[in-house]
């Protein structure tokens, strides 16, 4: 009786380096089974993360010895189904909160606005720990810092209309990312100079995939701090302000 040779995918080694499906095997014309559940509990991870609950208060509580105020807010979406399906509602302060805003007579260099977005698993699991080591290198530098914001159900965009009712220079949005399938737990920074409503997308400087299986918190914050630095030198964000460092060879 003849043996069958197992067939060993000459990709397979590749998968100690990446999370990425790749070298999967075949029965036929289907996946094998492990692979097939492997994708499935990746799909559902996914699901969950986007309808992860997000506990505002508790955040408050978190962040409050990072900085000496933070401030919970709410967009003018009030539930995750609206969220969803209104990303345009999500982009807009509620009238309390624009209230609470246009009281802040502290206009400050900098603004964090934290939210939820897509995976409040994200928000909870890095937000604290990357803004421990993001908001001393601010203060080195001896820049004013607004009081963290947190708002629930906000898309990036509502970094603008916080930042200009607050009168800060620069706002940082931190916020859970879309949940891929090899990642459900990946926190955005996005940035922005000079924030005033009406502001796209080509404003904004982006640092993606926060993680510890990702962009470390030493990297990200580390990155964000020079785009903010450049941004304040050069009075501008977006398409226009590069992260030249390693060209210049700076740090990697």
């Amino acid at each position: 009786m003849k043996k069958q040779l197992i067939q060993v995918d000459p990709w397979s080694y590749l998968k100690d380096f990446t999370s990425a499906r790749i070298a999967l095997g075949r029965t036929g014309g289907s996946l094998l089974t492990d692979d097939w559940l492997d994708f499935k509990l990746a799909h559902a991870k996914a699901r969950d993360a986007v309808h992860y609950e997000f506990d505002s208060a508790g955040l408050v509580e978190e962040l409050g010895g990072i900085t000496e105020a933070v401030l919970l807010l709410e967009s003018q979406v009030k539930n995750r189904a609206d969220y969803l399906r209104r990303p345009d509602l999500g982009r807009c302060l509620d009238k309390a909160s624009k209230e609470l805003l246009q009281q802040h007579d502290k206009p400050a260099d900098v603004v964090f606005i934290v939210s939820d977005g897509l995976s409040a698993l994200a928000v909870h699991s890095h937000v604290k720990e990357l803004l421990s080591i993001l908001v001393p290198k601010i203060e080195q530098e001896k820049w004013s810092i607004s009081p963290i914001v947190i708002v629930r159900f906000a898309r990036v965009a509502i970094e603008d209309e916080i930042g200009a009712l607050m009168g800060a220079k620069m706002a940082v949005m931190l916020i859970g990312e879309r949940p891929g399938l090899g990642s459900s737990d990946s926190l955005g920074a996005y940035l922005v100079h000079k924030p005033v409503v009406g502001n796209t997308d080509a404003n904004r400087n982006c640092v993606s995939n926060i993680r510890p299986a990702g962009l470390t918190y030493e990297k990200a914050a580390e990155t964000i701090f020079h785009l903010l630095t450049e941004a304040k030198k050069q009075q501008l964000s977006g398409v226009l302000l590069k992260d030249n460092r390693n060209l210049l060879g700076g740090a990697s």
